[in-house]
């Protein structure tokens, strides 16, 4: 009788330990996913616009000026960043009497691959008329910056 009680425990340990559900052990925990870092924006933006009597062969302003003699050429710097196709203009303005007259309107298309430098000049070889100019600019027919000057 013993006998069959060991037997008919040990048939019901199997039985219950047979039926039981096993747990699949638990995967550890994944690593946070790491976002891709962020591209930079497409297109090209304006950065410093400069003035001045001369430029470096980087075309960035190496005289820095705001007032000029009557034989000078006068030059303005923008500096871009970005990638892309963007068309840079110029509009230079002489102002007298309340009167302004377009002394030259100029464009330039730009293909950047990274910060660039762009140059606008204007020279007059009999000599500018003394007075108040101004230059204004824009990128993509949106205005991003001018600069006022003299001529004495």
């Amino acid at each position: 009788m013993r006998k069959r009680r060991w037997t008919m425990l040990a048939s019901l340990l199997i039985l219950f330990y047979g039926c039981s559900k096993k747990e699949e052990p638990q995967p550890p925990p994944a690593a946070p996913a790491t976002a891709p870092a962020p591209s930079p924006p497409a297109g090209v933006s304006a950065g410093t616009i400069s003035l001045g009597k001369s430029i470096g062969s980087d075309k960035k302003i190496s005289a820095p000026a705001e007032a000029f003699a009557k034989n000078d050429t006068i030059y303005v710097s923008v500096e871009t960043v970005g990638t892309g196709t963007a068309t840079l203009k110029a509009k230079w303005t002489y102002s007298k009497g309340g009167k302004s007259t377009v002394v030259k309107d100029d464009s330039q298309t730009i293909m950047p691959t990274g910060p660039a430098t762009s140059e606008f000049h204007i020279s007059k070889p009999d000599g500018w008329p003394s007075g108040d100019y101004h230059v204004e600019l824009a990128l993509d027919d949106k205005a991003i910056g001018e600069k006022s000057f003299t001529v004495k």
